[in-house]
């Protein structure tokens, strides 16, 4: 038996390369090339065969999602004793469950693609961060084992930089109340959210703020940013309660085509904190956007599930 043995998809080699690092793992090969025909060529370079692989990789879209599944398929048939995928970001947060008759469940046809991969004869565990819902982890089936990692510690550790000592965290809807509470909590500060009303089928209107913010620094937290619409309508109420300040602590950081360019121009925000969940955030860095490292958190669960 030899030690863990680290491979990635292209989009999260450095991520990969980071958790290789902190765990003092060897890192894995992979020669890629593509047909003309756009058809995919991948050969495993460094042996796997009985070796405890960590495949790192999310579902940042189709093509990613496919190779993850390619990859840990043949990691697994050329020998791997366990594999372990760890997946920062699982996408399909939109698709988690239906709410009309014929809606496809992506979240959980994905979950259930990934859990065709053959069986290690040590097992297999999938690493999931910040799931948008926790249920999710349930999709997988068969002898996979799902792990979800809280990223609290680096939400926390985020949410102190920005706001100091004293701060309100904040939450963009009654639906993250419970965990915003829980993190204030822990960061012995005051929380807050703010109320909507359903005017339409589809529209909703913010009508109030559930704590007094008056002269204070906000901190919202959301756990996954994409187009920014929400997070801006909240902070847009925050700042009109009386906010002095409002920064944002995210774990994933989507921000699909200019979603940024406009978060940041709308001039609400002061800085946003996310973490390399999702590559996009790793790629739109910057001194608006600051972007931590899950390397040690996902190593420290990857060693305590070893």
């Amino acid at each position: 038996m030899h030690e863990s043995l680290v491979f990635s998809i292209p989009a999260y080699d450095d991520l990969a390369d980071a958790i290789a690092a902190a765990g003092g793992w060897e890192r894995g090969a992979i020669e890629r090339r593509r047909f003309p025909d756009g058809e995919h060529y991948r050969r495993i370079e460094t042996n796997p065969a009985d070796r405890d692989v960590i495949l790192v990789g999310g579902t940042v879209d189709d093509e990613a999602t496919l190779e993850l599944y390619d990859l840990a398929c043949g990691l697994v048939t050329y020998g791997a004793y366990r594999m372990r995928l760890v997946m920062p970001f699982y996408g399909h947060s939109t698709m988690e469950r239906s709410t009309r008759p014929g809606e496809i469940v992506t979240a959980k046809t994905r979950a259930r693609l990934l859990s065709s991969i053959p069986a290690a004869s040590r097992g297999t565990q999938v690493f999931l961060l910040d799931l948008h819902v926790e249920a999710v982890a349930h999709y997988f089936e068969g002898g996979i084992r799902p792990i979800h990692v809280h990223g609290k510690k680096l939400t926390t550790a985020a949410a102190r930089r920005l706001g100091g000592d004293d701060f309100v965290l904040a939450s963009t809807d009654a639906g993250r109340a419970k965990w915003v509470e829980s993190l204030a909590e822990d960061l012995d500060v005051d929380a807050a959210f703010v109320y909507k009303r359903r005017t339409s089928g589809r529209a909703t209107e913010i009508t109030g703020v559930s704590a007094n913010v008056v002269g204070r620094r906000v901190v919202i937290y959301d756990d996954m940013i994409r187009t920014g619409g929400s997070l801006l309508a909240a902070a847009k109420v925050y700042r009109d309660a009386g906010a002095v300040s409002i920064d944002v602590v995210a774990t994933h950081g989507v921000l699909p085509g200019d979603s940024l360019a406009k978060i940041r121009s709308a001039g609400l925000l002061g800085r946003i904190v996310t973490t390399d969940s999702h590559p996009r955030a790793r790629a739109l860095a910057s001194d608006f956007l600051q972007v931590d490292s899950t390397a040690d958190l996902l190593t420290e669960h990857l060693k305590s599930n070893g």
